[in-house]
């Protein structure tokens, strides 16, 4: 499983470009792509090996094996799902030109942050702000 999509080389900021260039966009635009498609052949490698692998054991023990195995995959791809959603809306996002700014105050969240997460919605300074309020609340 991934967890990001190292497979293309950092971006390479020059000096004095503009934020979310041209070139920036499609660099970010390929990472979620790939990240994408990672994912989903993932999905589908899972869908396959629940089928091939489906076996009526007549031993309880390895019934429960298998049955715990498989959860435990659907749970990964169930969460793998999710992140498909936060990619397919970051890819919106990009369609839309609002890519890479915080959704929360409007200003860049940065290309470091984005190489790090590229389906971050909050620039640092927000995220922050909202994982001290998750723990007060919870």
């Amino acid at each position: 499983m991934a967890d990001t999509p190292f497979s293309l080389k950092p971006y390479e900021e020059k000096e004095g470009e503009e934020y979310m260039n041209e070139a920036q966009i499609k660099h970010f635009e390929a990472i979620l792509n790939n990240w994408k498609d990672e994912l989903m052949q993932e999905v589908d490698k899972t869908v396959h090996h629940m089928q091939d692998d489906a076996t009526n054991f007549p031993d309880p023990n390895d019934r429960a094996t298998q049955e715990s195995e498989f959860s435990l995959e659907l749970r990964t791809r169930d969460r793998e799902r999710k992140l498909i959603k936060k990619i397919e809306q970051s890819l919106k996002d990009i369609e839309r030109g609002d890519y890479g700014y915080c959704e929360a105050c409007g200003v860049e969240i940065g290309v470091r942050r984005l190489e790090a997460r590229p389906t971050a919605v909050l620039c640092i300074d927000c995220k922050t702000l909202d994982e001290i309020r998750e723990k007060q609340m919870g």
